[in-house]
């Protein structure tokens, strides 16, 4: 089973100035930004990621730097424009609140499968997560079977590929919360997908460390055989 760990970037200008930032070059952390990228880094810290992959933004390339900072210096490090943020087109660099009177809004809110933003560069919010759920299962083929790794991201790519281990249609994926620097967790499965976290910002993180014997092989118990099956009533956790 791999272990895929969703980290949405810290908070930056755009954020706080209600502006939809996009595929905007130069959106960088603001200060209160950097001190949740060096408190994720820390809360990662206690797992052996395999690997980081990171939006090409320059805000999720600051976030994955706090991270691998604070892991083994041969760590494995990739950038992956699949992951990126959605191509907004025309809404890109526009205030929210102007953004909040067009119609399409509505559409977003409501039927964001059927959202198509406008402009050349606009894409479909189903496109967006087609490509990003496509990376993620790509990623868990090629880091393996027992990696836990991180992927940087931004909010509404990391609630699409939620909706997709939760069986969600697209157009509910606006009741899912991410927040700045939280953390959301996915443990894949040969059968399913079982999201452990969502939007995480204290919890402590050591348990989701594979289990390892003296000689620092992964334990193979009957649990481990059965990973991909529901436990009936919920377990002990």
């Amino acid at each position: 089973m791999t272990t895929l760990i969703l980290v949405r970037h810290g908070r930056t200008t755009a954020n706080t100035d209600g502006v939809l930032a996009g595929w905007t070059p130069g959106v960088f952390l603001d200060d209160l930004g950097q001190q949740q990228a060096l408190g994720v880094g820390e809360r990662l810290s206690v797992l052996p990621l395999t690997a980081v992959i990171s939006s090409p933004l320059d805000r999720t390339q600051q976030t994955a730097d706090a991270i691998c900072a604070r892991q083994p210096a041969t760590i494995a490090r990739h950038t992956d424009d699949r992951i990126g943020e959605c191509r907004y087109g025309d809404w890109t660099g526009q205030k929210i609140g102007v953004l909040a009177k067009d119609p399409m809004w509505q559409v977003v809110q409501v039927h964001p499968s059927a959202a198509v933003f406008p402009g050349a560069t606009g894409e479909s919010m189903a496109t967006m997560q087609h490509r990003a759920v496509g990376a993620v299962r790509e990623w868990n083929t090629a880091l393996g079977e027992n990696s836990i790794y991180a992927v940087v991201s931004h909010g509404d790519v990391i609630k699409a590929i939620l909706a997709d281990a939760l069986g969600m249609h697209l157009d509910q994926f606006q009741r899912i919360q991410i927040d700045p620097c939280s953390i959301s967790v996915i443990r894949y499965t040969a059968t399913r997908p079982f999201v452990l976290r969502t939007n995480d910002s204290g919890a402590d993180l050591s348990g989701l460390r594979p289990q390892v014997t003296k000689t620092g092989k992964k334990k193979r118990t009957s649990a481990a055989r059965r990973s991909s099956d529901a436990v009936i009533g919920g377990g002990a956790g």
